[in-house]
């Protein structure tokens, strides 16, 4: 992967399995969104403190450490997303650029053992929230400014795609 998240559309993550990561939205019950986000933030904190954490494998491909700076800022974006959907009829979301958040953020000069429990927390926030979600308000909705709508329960199945896939991304070397 070039430097920064791929941009290109990724709801197709809710029809099939990524073929990269494997990943399987179809599969994720609602019930699990917040185990499965606390578990691959344990995952995660595994990756930050590994020898060479902050290596890129390739000039143009992020190190771990930036990976893991940009999963934690994915937490945290998405628990905003979310805390909107609840809170708001049909949100449409502010923007995020990544790209631009790992460059304003320095995501290479982070320090990892700052970062391992900046990330748990912000899982465990959205995890908690996710957690929180009422059964009749599974259907709420949201919209991305690129015209992306999502119920909580598309958002929940495509939030944990991102995290997931980019722990593959580091691990799968």
């Amino acid at each position: 992967m070039t430097i920064g998240p791929d941009t290109k559309d990724w709801t197709w993550v809710l029809d099939r399995v990524c073929d990269e990561c494997g990943y399987d939205s179809r599969s994720v019950a609602r019930e699990n969104v917040p185990s499965m986000t606390r578990a691959c933030a344990a995952d995660w904190l595994e990756v930050l403190a590994t020898p060479g954490v902050r290596r890129r494998p390739a000039p143009r491909i992020w190190s771990p450490l930036e990976y893991g700076c940009h999963v934690r800022d994915i937490f945290r974006v998405f628990d905003q997303r979310l805390q909107l959907m609840l809170e708001e009829p049909d949100p449409l979301f502010p923007n995020w650029d990544q790209d631009a958040a790992a460059l304003m953020d320095r995501y290479w000069e982070q320090d990892p053992v700052v970062v391992s429990p900046d990330l748990l927390e912000a899982a465990d926030t959205i995890a908690r929230r996710f957690a929180g979600v009422g059964d009749r308000r599974w259907t709420r909705t949201g919209r991305r400014s690129d015209g992306a709508a999502f119920t909580i329960d598309s958002f929940a199945r495509y939030f944990l795609h991102d995290p997931v896939h980019h722990l593959h991304d580091v691990t799968s070397g």
